[in-house]
């Protein structure tokens, strides 16, 4: 069964792997080296539940996920108390009918984020979100300093509305500032990209929870992994590339869990099995 940990400074407890939505209701102007289709319904259901019985309750959605949070909010709406469900504010994203590409909007401004959160709370069909995040455009520090968007989340926290904040960052100093004054931080880490690993030590002295985002780098570390000689001796070029990948990040201790998106029964299994692994070794 998948560990759970603590959401830093809070009483909520979180599987150390977290399953991502964005394919749920997604497919346009994403990273992914392949492109997909959107799951059914009885895919996604078969999804959930082998995640959670495999020890996962925690899911991360936003609202620029498409219909992500609506479908979520069907499928979840009679087990709500087996979950713990995190989303965002601050982007849109709207899909263009005539092309495979979308365009993203962002408002971090109070009034936005209020009717964000109050939208998803009718989106997943719930009466409380357990962790909202500042979906951050890149300018983190400004968002934090001057956008209001952070007092408002503090505001519907102490509201009951929601149990906990954060931001999904994008720069070091962004994060680093985050651990000083939010619940959560949720970061891109991975064997490819640690410029950000500051923050997972900060946050860990804050007592602020870190959350890894893009862990697989979208899927290019294995895409993108080079082929392996059949002829070398060197055990590292026959190391699977996402084994490797999450032994690098549950190798940190500071790491409250990482977030793996698929909508793939198969891999889903195969990735929880490679967390487990990756965590008994760290």
């Amino acid at each position: 069964m998948m560990p759970r940990k603590r959401l830093g400074r809070t009483d909520i407890e979180v599987s150390t792997l977290g399953l991502g939505t964005v394919k749920f209701g997604r497919t346009q102007s994403l990273k992914y080296p392949q492109a997909f289709t959107l799951p059914s319904d009885e895919q996604l259901r078969e999804l959930l539940a082998c995640a959670r019985d495999m020890g996962v309750n925690f899911v991360d959605t936003a609202p620029s996920y498409g219909y992500s949070e609506e479908r979520l909010g069907e499928l979840l709406r009679k087990e709500r108390k087996d979950w713990v469900i995190a989303t965002k504010a601050g982007e849109e994203f709207e899909a263009d009918k005539f092309s495979d590409q979308g365009i993203s909007r962002f408002d971090f401004s109070a009034k936005h984020t209020r009717m964000s959160v109050e939208r998803s709370l009718r989106r997943l069909r719930t009466d409380y979100l357990d962790l909202v995040m500042i979906h951050s455009d890149g300018n983190d520090l400004d968002i934090l300093l001057n956008s209001g968007a952070l007092q408002t989340l503090q505001q519907l926290k102490q509201e009951g509305w929601i149990r906990a904040f954060g931001i999904s960052s994008k720069t070091l100093e962004g994060g680093l500032l985050a651990a000083e004054v939010c619940d959560a931080v949720m970061l891109m880490y991975h064997p490819h990209y640690t410029d950000e690993e500051p923050v997972i030590a900060k946050s860990a002295q804050q007592g602020a929870a870190v959350l890894l985002k893009k862990v697989l780098a979208s899927g290019h570390i294995c895409h993108d992994a080079p082929p392996v000689q059949a002829e070398s001796k060197d055990p590292s070029e026959h190391q699977d590339p996402i084994q490797s990948a999450l032994n690098f990040a549950y190798a940190h201790p500071g790491v409250t869990s990482a977030v793996i998106g698929t909508v793939s029964l198969q891999h889903l299994r195969a990735n929880l099995i490679k967390a487990l692994r990756a965590q008994n070794t760290a």
